[in-house]
């Protein structure tokens, strides 16, 4: 956790509009589990708070997940498993949206920290439908790689309230399949439908809440053995300043 400190630090100091000319958002959601890439990390409560800072096109993410029930041995119950530090740059080419990413995945429960690059790709379609596509490559401990394609449609039902309603479906080299759910081969690895409602509290406080149904495409890339949460949601605040 020593190691966590500075870059936490950091990201509180680059929130500071008197220190750099950024905007910044904390957020906190709890959820009923924690489902990673189809994958179930833990079928428990997990609560993920994050802060996200960002000045023009650049960005500095950290966010954490806090297991608050334990999970079938692999996770012990109320301790921080995991917290990801991100930086990023996006930009817009005419009506594509464009951001390119290093992860850095730490676990501070146990196990080997890793890197990931990406690029993230959203274009919009008609009205509120959007499609958008992500490509994750890890060049550390799984030198292999993740990509989704999914849509999006996102509308306001009233003032204040808005609506967004995805589907994505993914597909992973034999080396990412391999390292993390025991899969055997490279294929279509998931799929995520999902639900989500924001109110807006005020201009800068907003809450949430939102609903997943998730399940694997192909058994040799993704086993049964590594999806025993199908169905998964939770609540979410967020204040942006």
């Amino acid at each position: 956790m020593k190691r966590l400190i500075p870059v936490i630090a950091l990201a509180m100091v680059l929130a500071s509009s008197t220190i750099w000319a950024a905007d910044a958002t904390l957020s906190m959601d709890v959820n009923s589990a924690y489902v990673w890439r189809g994958m179930t990390l833990n079928d428990e409560i997990v609560a993920q708070p994050s802060i996200d800072v960002t000045n023009g096109s650049f960005g500095v993410n950290v966010w954490t997940n806090y297991d608050i029930g334990d999970y079938d041995g692999a996770v012990n119950d109320n301790e921080f498993s995991e917290v990801d530090l991100t930086v990023y740059y996006g930009f817009s080419v005419q009506n594509l949206e464009i951001s390119l990413g290093l992860i850095e995945y730490l676990f501070p429960a146990g196990g080997d920290s890793t890197h990931e690059a990406y690029v993230s790709l959203s274009h919009p379609i008609i009205g509120g439908l959007s499609i958008g596509a992500d490509f994750y490559y890890d060049f550390d401990e799984v030198d292999g790689y993740y990509a989704d394609l999914g849509l999006t449609y996102a509308m306001d039902l009233v003032e204040k309230l808005s609506l967004e309603v995805g589907a994505r479906a993914a597909y992973a080299d034999k080396d990412f399949a391999e390292f993390y759910g025991g899969g055997t081969d490279s294929g279509f690895h998931d799929y995520t439908l999902s639900l989500g409602l924001t109110y807006g509290l005020t201009d800068a406080l907003s809450v949430g809440a939102s609903i997943n149904y998730t399940d694997n495409l192909d058994d040799d890339t993704l086993p049964d053995g590594s999806v025993d949460v199908n169905t998964y949601g939770g609540i979410s605040i967020a204040y942006t300043f």
